[in-house]
């Protein structure tokens, strides 16, 4: 995250959210002149009406007036309502690209970012902070440079109908910009303090509803909930405070609009420069009055908005800030067969850490059938992370075809490398889009036939709406097999020429067992497999078994080979690597 920026770099970074709209920001400054014109007359027009006609008793020309001055009313009002209109249109486009822009920044990060950075946090970057952005660009930068023209517009009328009694209403100016400027700063303060509790209360709140089922088998719900009570307690203080300074400047602001009002009929009735204040000017000076305090009085909310704004950019960017992406690459000229070549090979996650692998060296060539097993921890799926690019950072080399892994486009490595997970991961979605996620080179006859070939079609059949019945959250209308089948399904739709099995089966259920294990056999015998962790009938089956133990490969060779050596991998037999797929 990046450090604490100042407004003007913060405006910085928005302007290329804001510049394609550029031209509807500007339509209200455009019609500021018009607006102010038509509020500047209004008062002045009253004056006019009270003092040369209805104190007089000249009735002659005042309907011309009171024409003039509702044509003035309904024209501002007009005004009004077109650049309000313009911001809205402008304030929604932007915040729709900056939107967009996280969603896209976010799709593009590393695995690791996401290790480290709880996923309800990020979803207040994209959602509430977002919103807070929003309001400020429609209620809160235009329209305050468009209130202190008003305001300069109105003291400038003010002086020149009566320069005397306007000085004298000035006095209460600078003890109410000390306020002003000592409550701003403290608004900024809280507002970010805001942010940052209200990020902490999503992130836990999202991170323990997805883990309710087990909140409840541990009894942790008395834990959870003190927890949170904490986390809250923290948000409330922080909103309090801030509360707090918001309610003293409009407090401040609306205070000062009745001192003047009251040091306005002092100066009247006392004379002390002589000459007697005409009731009109007196009517003039308090329509003034409340055109001068309306836009002060809603000086404290817009601040408040702009100061809210300022502490939810100052967390947008700090996360578009973060470049931890993986590093784009070049997309070969000729497709790709799936032949891997890994020599020398070390990583570690972080600079910090000591190496998960340390010098392994193998190859997968194009239609073979690859096991890699060892005890937990090992570093089996790291090497399946690296394979599919969803990691950089290696030490040594991975060829992909004679490329090295690094520099090729990840998107292309992954449309010919893909990984099947333990962890299934289904989308409330239809069950076609399970299968084809959206991709419009993949057809219903592709979807069907991938189903088919893992065994899929049975149950997907017997759903309420077969292809287009909606799963529920996490698939959890499905046994954990079926889903595991689906996730077959999608990987064959897919069509890559290597899939890795990352402890796919580790979790299915009796009932679609030997569906699984038929689809998986169906899966070896038409794709290059490299199979992690997996059941011994079949690593059994594998072409060449890798051996691993604290991030090294210690032996390699077929299973009779292995076996006969009486080493690591028989004592992994023994232990139970066929019964529950553990390695």
């Amino acid at each position: 995250m990046s450090e604490h920026r100042s407004a003007v770099d913060l405006g910085r970074s928005l302007w290329p959210y804001v510049r394609p709209d550029a031209w509807l920001f500007a339509v209200p400054i455009l019609l500021t002149p018009l607006a102010m014109a038509l509020a500047l007359v209004q008062p002045w027009l009253l004056k006019t009406a009270i003092d040369d006609h209805i104190t007089p008793g000249e009735l002659e020309g005042l309907d011309t007036l009171a024409l003039g001055y509702l044509g003035a009313v309904v024209l501002s009002y007009a005004a009004h309502a077109t650049y309000q209109l313009a911001l809205a249109v402008a304030g929604g486009r932007s915040i729709q690209r900056l939107r967009l822009a996280i969603f896209d920044h976010l799709l593009g990060l590393r695995p690791a970012f996401f290790d480290r950075r709880p996923a309800g946090a990020l979803l207040t970057r994209a959602t509430s902070d977002v919103e807070s952005l929003g309001d400020a660009l429609t209620q809160g930068v235009v329209t305050i440079v468009l209130d202190a023209m008003m305001v300069l517009g109105v003291l400038a009328s003010m002086l020149w109908l009566d320069w005397e009694m306007t000085l004298w209403l000035c006095a209460v100016a600078p003890p109410l910009v000390v306020a002003l400027s000592i409550c701003r700063r403290a608004l900024r303060h809280y507002y970010l303090r805001v942010r940052e509790t209200l990020s902490a209360v999503n992130a836990f709140l999202a991170e323990r509803l997805n883990g309710v089922r087990v909140v409840q088998l541990f009894s942790h719900q008395d834990a959870a909930q003190g927890r949170f009570v904490g986390l809250n307690r923290a948000y409330r203080d922080a909103a309090v405070r801030s509360n707090v300074f918001d309610a003293f400047m409009y407090a401040a602001v609306d205070g000062t609009g009745s001192i003047c009002i009251a040091l306005m009929l002092w100066y009247a009735c006392s004379d002390p420069l002589g000459g007697l204040v005409s009731a009109g000017l007196l009517v003039a000076f308090v329509d003034y009055l409340d055109k001068l305090f309306k836009p002060l009085r809603e000086f404290s909310g817009k601040i408040a908005v702009i100061q809210r704004a300022l502490a939810a950019l100052q967390k947008i960017f700090g996360l578009l800030d973060d470049r931890d992406h993986i590093s784009p690459g070049r997309v070969p000229d000729e497709p790709l067969t799936g032949r891997f070549e890994v020599q020398d090979l070390a990583f570690r996650y972080r600079p910090e850490d000591d190496d998960v692998l340390r010098g392994l060296s193998f190859q997968v060539s194009p239609g073979e059938v690859v096991a890699i097993v060892g005890p937990t921890g090992c570093g089996k799926t790291t090497i399946s992370r690296l394979l599919t690019r969803a990691y950089d950072g290696y030490r040594g080399h991975v060829w992909l075809d004679g490329h090295e892994l690094s520099e090729l486009d990840p998107a292309a490595v992954r449309s010919v490398v893909n990984r099947v997970l333990q962890d299934v991961h289904l989308f409330p979605d239809t069950v076609r889009f399970n299968v084809d996620l959206g991709n419009p080179g993949i057809d219903q006859a592709a979807c069907e036939a991938a189903a088919g070939l893992v065994h899929a079609t049975g149950f997907i059949a017997e759903q309420d709406l077969g292809w287009d019945h909606v799963l529920k959250e996490r698939g959890s209308d499905l046994s954990v097999g079926q889903g595991q089948l689906v996730t077959f399904a999608r990987t064959m739709a897919h069509d890559p020429r290597v899939v890795i099995l990352d402890e796919a089966t580790a979790s299915v259920d009796s009932v679609t067992e030997s569906l699984i294990q038929d689809a998986i056999a169906r899966i070896l015998s038409r794709k290059t497999v490299i199979v992690i962790a997996h059941r011994l009938s079949t690593i059994t089956a594998a072409d060449r078994i890798l051996v691993m133990d604290a991030g090294r490969i210690v032996e390699r060779g077929s299973h009779g080979e292995l076996m006969a050596l009486d080493g690591r991998y028989a004592a992994l037999v023994e232990s139970g690597l066929g019964q529950d797929g553990a390695a």
